[in-house]
């Protein structure tokens, strides 16, 4: 039997069909972009031009002529030029009337004019159905056809038949569209492009502060303080010691700042004896920072475990080692075998490692493509079960570190504590916390908190009608 190739025929309609005709205005990257990606779908591509015999690097198969021309070829017209170039239109009122319009453009600037370039589109041009679409998605990925890139498409438009047909094109071209609902959100959907890691701000933030802090604190214990007392050049620290110190503070600092929202919402829940208030604006930023907070803290946890792997070739490691063998062998005499120093060391390097593989177990399940292959009761027990686990274990990982030299007076430099001493306070202040709530008199009292019970429901009835803050 002969075998017949697919690339012959359009991947969303039969040969057999008369082709759906679609008007591009505009000729740059994204519009021929756009356009060649429909041609290879099966669409027919008419382009409007202000120079239509200029026009160059269009699509094969497509045609070029005035705008006036182009807009009568199709019901369906996309706008891939700026806004500052919308004024034309108001020239093409009777041409463009009852016809769709789909506004493509982003701005410089969120925010940049008073409407979004959707709205003020519809204003321009009031007999025209405006749907906003398509910019979010970028010239390259139509080119690459989208398999390395977002294949989401977010529309919104006040008529929903002229919604549905850019939603039908849309899919037809191997994307997903996704429903914002009316043109007011037409704001948001042109902000969104212009958005540089709005989530990852503040833990970014949050991160180069503590390891701004955590870096000097050491600078000053470990090399600051034996220059001025012992006249002793400690800066070969720099570079490796001390940085194998801040990175593992800084996890161990924002794993549990990923915990530390959850546990204040719960005593703001029992304080108020309600869920039906809202919690305060920072709070509510911090909770939606969580997950970010946990990539970053892993990403030093990782940068721990490099460092740490890199410290038998030290040549400062390797002199120290050389030099007391040497002055054992000198001086024939030999330190005893320790067993509690055994196991403290051997304890300290298994919950190290088995906090590490927790901690890399969470970061995987936090990605879309595992999350959603499992169920809210999956995800909730990963990420807060194992979650807390995993917090236990770097907590006693740090505190197995520190041993006796806790409340070793001999160990404070300046009056300052070591700095994974200060390190452990936010972790075990959640970990006592959280040990608290899950008390049974106090637990099942949030439990039907969350479940809908009310302390006061009055109060919640007079929050309702505007009198509390809700």
């Amino acid at each position: 039997m002969e075998k017949i190739s697919t690339d012959a025929f359009p991947l969303t309609m039969h040969s057999s069909e008369k082709q759906e005709t679609i008007c591009i205005f505009g000729t740059g990257d994204f519009g021929r972009s756009l356009g060649l990606k429909m041609l290879q779908c099966g669409y027919s591509i008419v382009f409007g031009s202000r120079t239509p015999r200029m026009s160059s690097l269009l699509p094969n198969g497509a045609e070029v002529m005035s705008y006036s021309d182009a807009a009568q070829k199709s019901d369906i017209i996309i706008i891939a030029i700026h806004r500052e170039h919308y004024d034309f239109l108001t020239e093409l009122t009777e041409v463009l009337n009852g016809k769709i319009l789909v506004d493509v453009s982003n701005n410089l600037k969120i925010n940049q004019y008073p409407e979004s370039n959707a709205e003020y589109l519809a204003q321009l041009v009031p007999g025209t159905h405006v749907v906003k679409a398509f910019n979010t998605i970028s010239a390259w990925a139509l080119q690459s056809g989208a398999l390395d890139a977002s294949r989401q498409v977010l529309i919104c438009g006040n008529d929903s038949k002229a919604k549905q047909r850019v939603m039908d094109v849309v899919r037809s071209l191997g994307l997903t569209p996704l429903d914002k609902g009316s043109l007011v959100a037409a704001n948001e959907i042109e902000n969104y492009p212009l958005q540089l890691f709005p989530m990852w701000k503040f833990p970014f933030y949050l991160s180069a502060v503590l390891c701004v802090f955590f870096f000097f604190y050491c600078v000053i214990r470990e090399v600051i303080y034996p220059y001025v007392h012992e006249k002793r050049d400690r800066t070969f620290r720099l570079p490796i010691s001390i940085p194998n110190s801040v990175f593992p503070i800084a996890a161990l600092t924002l794993l549990a700042l990923v915990y530390l929202p959850g546990v204040i919402a719960a005593i703001l829940q029992l304080y108020r004896g309600t869920k039906y208030r809202r919690f305060p604006d920072w709070l509510d930023h911090w909770m939606l920072c969580r997950k970010q907070l946990g990539l970053i803290a892993l990403g030093f946890a990782f940068l721990h475990v490099l460092y740490t792997l890199v410290i038998p070739i030290r040549y400062y490691v390797r002199w120290t080692l050389n030099n007391r063998t040497v002055t054992q062998a000198i001086t024939k005499k030999e330190n005893p075998f320790s067993t509690t120093t055994s196991w403290l060391s051997d304890s300290y390097v298994a919950l190290g490692m088995l906090g590490f593989f927790l901690f890399v177990l969470l970061g995987i399940t936090s990605l879309p493509s595992v999350s959603n292959t499992v169920n809210w009761r999956e995800f909730r027990f990963v990420q807060s079960k194992l979650g807390y686990l995993t917090l236990i274990l770097c907590t006693a990982h740090t505190l197995v570190y520190g041993g006796k030299r806790f409340l070793n007076p001999s160990n404070l430099v300046w009056y300052l504590p070591s700095a994974y001493v200060i390190a452990l306070i936010i972790p075990c202040t959640v970990l006592v916390i959280k040990f608290i709530l899950i008390l049974p008199c106090i637990d099942k009292t949030l439990m039907r908190i969350r479940q809908g019970w009310e302390r006061n429901p009055k109060y919640s009835e007079s929050a309702l009608n505007g009198k509390t803050d809700i």
